[in-house]
């Protein structure tokens, strides 16, 4: 069934680094087209970016806000996005479905590399995107200087689609190089003419302009060449086919908060944003459907599902079909503007709302209005942790709300993930970062009222023998009737790392019966969880090499007992030593901090195994290194630090190695004091 796009809705996301004025840009687009009412000072009657308390507190966004205006006729749903890595796998799912991504930076050329993750992303999802550069009227230096900046972080070329106009050092308008026309930053003040002593800088910009858009265009460039003017609507014509083709990455000028600048983008997006119908093909739908943007818990409403309707008419009470099959009812749909929640009849195609009672609703689904499953394509991985912490309920009596709560937040947010460590015995919550998961806490306390308690995750040492011996047990217990006897001699010998625990046997003339030997092994396995140090004893070879029985007080119990003993007094004999994980790491970094990293690394006890530049990412550093597991927790911050906040890892298990020292001996006193 084909996608259908008359009176759709086009769907944005505005995305950028924390404090570039997203937020900002989306209270000027609903006062700019009347979605929330003017205060007499200019303001905004009401506030609907940050909605949530926690966004609030922080003073930027943790998560996505949903809202929407209307423009000359046309229907616009916004997403404004968070801007700290730490908080964006919440937009992971989200941003494949929208039609045209709006990147907002401030004009300092210091910044642009912070552009960098938000534009790669974009590009790996083939998400059409322009760039809104805000603050212009507290701009300071050259145009030339901040494109220059900007131009490595965008794989497509940047195409100025604006030239500023300075009024000594400050910029008082900007000239639309396609229109060929001055605004004014003023409120209420029209376009006018190109003044006379601008004609020649606009006329080079412009000429510019058309050159960038030339290189993928042959017409044009043979106008170019031949001195023909082209005409306004083929420049527009060539603008919006390649900026949706992803070829060019054009480029604007305003300020947010005074209005600046958001006249000019409201008609490029009314003009220039693709269908819908573009983005149903990069989610791989066969037909009409609700792709769901993410899904939340909004207190008594239950479980909300957010989503964009794609090929019809999303109504109140509809069918939908699960990619596994499942099928669901809608029970309440709701128009989305900020933290209100609005019950509507319907909603049209392109535009997004939320549903209610849709409970096996995930976000990156697809909710099939067709009758049958469609699974759509792979549009994002899932985030690995960063940084996690252990916790519990302060109450025993909150255990169980705990539990459901947690279950809760790591279903509404991608970036979290919920494990609970049989060894250690703790509950881990793991997320991108340290204030990632401050956040998470807060949403637990205030949404759940679950008080809790954290701590560290513990490091999963491990020890091992340092020599190899032979050693003999005897268990003996008479206590009237059948007693116990079991007598065992085993070989302990240490074994390279990753060995783990190699049992075996060399038993000759039925000195400990067959059908008893796997006792012995099963009460070796007893012994090696706990060594000498406290802590699971690894890479050994354990061998079974002679024993005693009694005809009648030997048992399977008895030989479990007597491998027990043996294995643990051999290993207080054989010297114990302790390992500790080692991991490797790839470290992502601006090529300007690499080299702190790298001493960071080093003074966590890291290895440096290599450093060369990151695949595609230009003026970037990929950097390998050994780093003890118990050295990552507080990584992440420190890296965010060093790298203006853009600093990533990957980390794998990799291998054990020993740990010795003042390390070694707090590890032991800490396992002692548990």
């Amino acid at each position: 069934m084909p996608i259908q796009t008359a009176g759709s809705v086009r769907a944005l996301a505005l995305m950028g680094p924390t404090n570039s004025g997203k937020t900002t840009l989306l209270e000027a687009l609903l006062l700019a087209t009347g979605a929330v009412e003017r205060r007499s000072d200019g303001g905004a009657a009401e506030r609907v970016g940050d909605a949530s308390p926690e966004a609030r507190a922080h003073g930027h966004s943790v998560e996505l806000n949903l809202a929407d205006f209307e423009f000359m006729g046309d229907r616009y749903a916004v997403i404004d996005c968070p801007g700290s890595l730490e908080f964006s796998a919440d937009l992971d799912a989200a941003a494949p479905a929208v039609d045209l991504a709006v990147v907002v930076a401030e004009p300092d050329p210091n910044k642009a590399v912070l552009l960098q993750p938000t534009l790669r992303e974009l590009e790996r999802l083939g998400v059409p995107h322009a760039l809104f550069i805000n603050k212009m009227d507290q701009a300071r230096g050259s145009l030339q200087e901040l494109l220059e900046a900007l131009a490595p972080v965008s794989s497509a070329p940047l195409v100025a689609r604006q030239i500023p106009i300075l009024d000594g050092e400050h910029v008082s308008g900007c000239i639309d190089l396609a229109l060929e026309r001055a605004f004014i930053y003023r409120p209420g003040e029209p376009a006018a003419e190109i003044p006379p002593e601008l004609r020649d800088a606009e006329g080079q910009a412009r000429f510019h302009m058309l050159e960038q858009l030339a290189d993928f265009d042959d017409e044009l460039l043979e106008q170019l060449l031949s001195d023909m003017t082209p005409s306004r609507d083929a420049v527009f014509a060539d603008l919006v086919k390649e900026m949706n083709a992803g070829q060019i990455v054009p480029v604007f000028f305003g300020s947010a908060q005074s209005g600046f600048g958001v006249g000019r983008l409201l008609k490029a997006l009314r003009h220039e944003a693709p269908p819908p119908e573009r983005a149903a093909e990069r989610l791989g739908l066969e037909g009409p459907a609700a792709y769901v943007l993410k899904t939340a818990y909004a207190g008594q409403s239950g479980k909300m599902a957010y989503v964009r309707a794609f090929g019809r008419t999303l109504e109140d009470g509809a069918d939908l079909v699960l990619p596994a099959g499942e099928r669901s009812r809608v029970g309440g749909l709701f128009a989305v503007q900020g933290a209100a929640l609005k019950k509507v009849a319907t909603a049209a195609p392109g535009d997004i709302c939320a549903l209610g009672k849709v409970e096996a609703a995930q976000a990156g689904q697809i909710l099939s209005l067709t009758g049958q499953p469609q699974a759509g394509l792979a549009t994002h991985v899932p985030r690995r942790p960063l940084f996690a912490v252990a916790l519990a309920a302060r109450a025993r009596k909150d255990d169980v709300r705990l539990s459901g709560a947690l279950n809760k937040l790591v279903e509404e947010d991608p970036g979290l993930t919920l494990t609970h460590d049989a060894e250690s015995r703790q509950v881990l919550l793991a997320g991108q970062g340290e204030g990632h998961l401050r956040l998470a806490l807060e949403r637990l306390k205030r949404r759940f009222g679950v008080e809790i308690d954290t701590e560290q995750p513990k490091t999963p040492y491990r020890e091992t023998i340092q020599k190899a011996l032979t050693h003999r047990a005897r268990h003996k217990k008479q206590s009237g009737g059948h007693g116990q006897f079991a007598d065992v001699t085993i070989e302990v010998k240490p074994l390279p790392r990753g060995s783990g625990l190699v049992f075996g046997q060399r038993v000759v003339g039925g000195a400990v019966p067959k059908q008893w030997i796997p006792a012995v092994e099963a009460g070796v396995r007893d012994g090696v969880a706990k060594g000498p140090l406290g802590y699971p004893v690894t890479d050994l070879e354990v061998t079974l090499i002679d024993g005693q029985t009694h005809s009648v007080d030997s048992s399977e119990m008895a030989f479990r007992i007597a491998g027990r003993l043996a294995i643990e007094e051999a290993m207080k004999q054989s010297g114990s030593i302790l390992l500790e994980p080692i991991e490797k790491l790839v470290v992502y970094s601006p090529s300007p901090a690499a080299s702190n990293v790298t001493s960071a690394l080093t003074a966590r006890r890291g290895q440096i195994l290599g450093l060369g530049p990151r695949e595609d990412w230009r003026g970037w550093e990929r950097i390998e290194a050994y780093l003890p597991q118990s050295e990552r927790q507080q990584l992440i911050a420190e890296l965010r630090g060093l790298t203006q906040g853009l600093g990533a890892f990957e980390a794998d298990f990799d291998h054990m190695a020993e740990l010795t020292g003042r390390q070694a001996s707090a590890a032991s006193q800490a396992r002692a004091g548990a």
